[in-house]
């Protein structure tokens, strides 16, 4: 099967409320972050291999491509998310209107530009709501740095960033989505290779959950001594 070609963004619907496919059939992830990270170009990266600077502010595109992992074809669709992630008063209304993207979501990029310390404060504030909505700690969760090759413009040095990754438990890289593709491309395949083992594990316990156990077999001279005590008490 041929790979449709995407010279420009591949929208889908908005996520709908629908339930989950079987497992492995399909990877779902988000990418969150601040305005101006480069949310959209580290996607389309992934998914083209082409890099593009300029986008109109993001209004939350789905992305959907089948993908090689491992020797498979996955069924990958990423969430764009709107730019408007900001540490504010106000922040938790702002982050109560992705709530919906997060719990549709299995898996996410937390993206955040070096060059932009306010974009780095916006970090923790999703990691938070993304474990308020998935209280599951295994639920798989990169900080990424991104635009890593302007490093004359930098405000976060990297070692900020793996502390704070480090404090969440989270993975972190430090990319550069202009200059790096395959960069960009192993940090979405390892977040849907977490994913899939997730998933995988999360099988294995619905399987094992639904296994009734086997009654034990009667001993057979438990039975012949019951059965002799029965005809003796018959006898007297």
């Amino acid at each position: 099967m041929r790979l449709p070609s995407m010279s420009q963004p591949f929208l889908l619907a908005p996520i709908a409320e629908c339930p989950p496919g079987p497992p492995g059939a399909q990877v779902r992830l988000a990418v969150l972050g601040a305005r101006g990270v480069g949310k959209s170009a580290m996607i389309v990266r992934f998914l083209t291999k082409r890099f593009i600077g300029d986008y109109e502010p993001n209004t939350g595109n789905l992305y959907s491509r089948l993908v090689h992992l491992d020797g498979d074809r996955v069924a990958v669709q990423i969430q764009d998310t709107p730019g408007c992630i900001q540490v504010q008063e106000d922040c938790v209304q702002v982050l109560d209107s992705l709530s919906r993207c997060v719990k549709w979501a299995e898996g996410f990029l937390l993206v955040y530009s070096i060059t932009d310390y306010s974009s780095y404060q916006s970090v923790q504030p999703l990691y938070q709501h993304i474990c308020k909505v998935h209280p599951d700690a295994r639920t798989p969760i990169i900080i990424v740095g991104n635009k890593a090759d302007l490093l004359h413009a930098r405000q976060v040095q990297a070692k900020e960033g793996l502390q704070l990754a480090n404090e969440l438990g989270s993975l972190f890289l430090e990319i550069s989505t202009s200059e790096d593709s395959q960069g960009v491309c192993d940090v979405f395949q390892y977040l849907c290779k977490e994913v899939s083992k997730l998933q995988r594990a999360g099988s294995m316990d619905r399987r094992r959950s639904s296994i009734i156990p086997r009654p034990k077999s009667p001993n057979m001279q438990d039975l012949k001594r019951c059965f002799k005590q029965a005809l003796s008490s018959k006898v007297k």
